[in-house]
């Protein structure tokens, strides 16, 4: 039966990592893991193992829609990440850039980070109240920061393969916070104590402007996939907004089954996604050159 399904599970896998990585996945792999040279993780590290489990398809849902919530990360996303016009190419540079920043070499994942503040520099505008914004903001880019780690970590200890203890919890947020400085986030959370706080202090500046209501109807009710591919990305869709608080589903006027049914229907996707994405070549496996 498993050489019967194997066909199958390569299929898929193949599928997701186009989708995530892109046409030159396996050429950005091979930079990834073939470039010798120190880096900042190992895989004794808990950025490692959070980072490369599948949970994180669901957390990138979460972790959308809870950014989505400051009114000026959603303008810059709508006035210039093009997450309607091109939203795979939105998702494979996101991919690649925590790919990079947690498992190539440090210049490497200096360069990419110098790259990405570069364009920080130009993204600027206002938000549909006419206040000015600017990516490179340290508050802002605080806020998105916190938001993503928030969602991934709680998305790994919902459906990650391994559990995690609350040392290693602490330590994955401190070693988010090495990239997230050298990006501009000013005293980025090092503990998940740390992190709630942050999330916290972020609730007065939040509201459910409406290019988040329309964000969010677009990538759970109309995502831009075919009709067959749809109901195995609202399985991951469904755990991810299942990681969301309660307020910040109700802010984003999203009526859904309670978390009994939500969180099973994620554990599935999410296994889905990591019997696919075994079926393909896993570098990670390999010993990464020094």
């Amino acid at each position: 039966m498993t050489d019967l399904l194997r066909p199958a599970q390569r299929a898929l896998g193949h599928a997701l990592r186009s989708r995530v990585a892109g046409p030159e996945a396996e050429q950005k792999n091979a930079v990834i893991w073939g470039t010798p040279g120190p880096r900042w993780f190992t895989a004794a590290d808990p950025v490692w193992q959070v980072h490369g489990d599948a949970s994180m398809f669901a957390g990138g849902v979460t972790a959308l829609l809870l950014q989505s919530l400051h009114p000026q990360a959603m303008a810059g996303v709508a006035g210039h990440s093009g997450f309607k016009s091109d939203p795979w190419g939105r998702l494979q540079r996101t991919s690649h850039y925590i790919a990079v920043t947690t498992y190539a070499t440090i210049d490497d994942a200096t360069a990419m980070i110098e790259r990405v503040r570069s364009v920080h520099e130009r993204v600027r505008g206002k938000d549909h109240r006419g206040r000015p914004y600017r990516a490179s903001d340290p508050r802002l880019l605080l806020w998105v920061h916190a938001a993503e780690i928030d969602s991934f970590l709680r998305a790994y200890r919902a459906y990650g393969a391994a559990g995690i203890d609350d040392a290693d919890a602490d330590r994955y947020v401190a070693q988010t916070a090495v990239p997230a400085r050298l990006l501009g986030v000013v005293d980025p959370p090092e503990s998940v104590a740390d992190l709630t706080d942050v999330l916290a202090s972020f609730q007065g500046e939040l509201e459910p402007c409406p290019a988040a209501v329309d964000a969010a109807a677009f990538l759970l009710r109309d995502p831009p996939l075919s009709p067959w591919a749809r109901p195995g990305y609202w399985t991951l869709a469904a755990g991810g907004v299942a990681l969301l608080p309660d307020w910040a589903r109700q802010a984003l006027r999203l009526r859904v089954p309670g978390d009994a049914v939500l969180r099973p229907v994620g554990r599935f996707g999410t296994a889905a996604v990591r019997w696919g994405l075994a079926g393909v070549e896993n570098r990670r496996s390999a010993p990464v050159p020094t």
